[in-house]
């Protein structure tokens, strides 16, 4: 890790907690033995089979929040937005680095991996560790809809690696031309720096040359639903709401498109 990385991990207490039981969606316990090139791949921090992560993905614009926000209330899923988390860190009283993070995000630039997954690792334990009512939280499991993560291959192999195996992948899509117009209404309101149009093209090209092989990766694991985001709001609902039905069902062991 670049010493930058080092120097901003330490200032946002990223350091890994220490493991607990495996037998949960908590912590799991790693290996007490010096890690070796011949060794097994080191355990991920949270046990796939009991805690469910959807990444959520799609262009800026493609309508990835507001479709998680219709999922959370129709399966109960807890919704973290890594945008989100960005935003809300550089913006902590006392964040010694938040104005290197707002440069990133004012310029369309991905931020250091490694504070974005600690920044995930952090919630998804937080949300854990508090009593859930519903399908999908009880006996230490857990469900997570992730927004806009993961941006980048390296990303995504450490999240899977070291945070948790994740269930699927929902890609949101339309086309640019749409995505464009509805981030400039949303700029009329939203107050976000990242919305104005020298910045939307910006993260249009960082999509297309850095998250789509993303995309690709998920796809040859037979881990990727492409729901169509250019009707309504509504319509693309329930297109996502049959799809996720599916898969806890079961129904879903390969690429779908709704």
């Amino acid at each position: 890790m670049p010493a930058i990385v080092d120097k901003i991990a330490k200032a946002l207490h990223l350091k890994k907690h220490e493991s607990g039981s495996a037998e949960s969606g908590a912590p799991q316990q790693a290996s007490a033995a010096p890690a070796t090139s011949s060794e097994a791949p080191k355990t991920p921090v949270f046990d796939h089979d009991k805690v469910k992560v959807f990444f959520v993905l799609g262009g800026p614009g493609a309508g990835k929040g507001t479709q998680c926000l219709n999922l959370v209330k129709d399966f109960g899923f807890c919704h973290l937005s890594a945008g989100d988390l960005l935003r809300a860190e550089q913006n902590r009283e006392g964040s010694e680095y938040g104005e290197l993070i707002r440069k990133y995000i004012r310029e369309g630039q991905i931020v250091p991996m490694e504070i974005t997954i600690k920044l995930l690792e952090n919630a998804m334990r937080d949300e854990l560790a508090k009593t859930h009512e519903g399908q999908g939280w009880e006996d230490g499991r857990g469900r997570f809809l992730i927004d806009g993560f993961p941006r980048k291959m390296d990303q995504a192999v450490k999240f899977d690696e070291d945070v948790c195996l994740s269930t699927m992948v929902l890609f949101f899509t339309t086309t640019e031309e749409e995505m464009l117009k509805r981030l400039l209404k949303r700029a009329e309101t939203s107050g976000r720096e990242d919305d104005n149009e020298e910045s939307i093209r910006k993260r249009f090209r960082v999509y297309k040359e850095q998250t789509m092989p993303v995309i690709e990766h998920y796809s040859k694991q037979g881990k990727v639903a492409t729901i169509d985001a250019t009707a309504t709001i509504e319509e693309v609902h329930q297109k996502a709401k049959e799809v996720v039905e599916k898969i806890f069902a079961g129904e879903v062991g390969r690429n779908v498109t709704a």
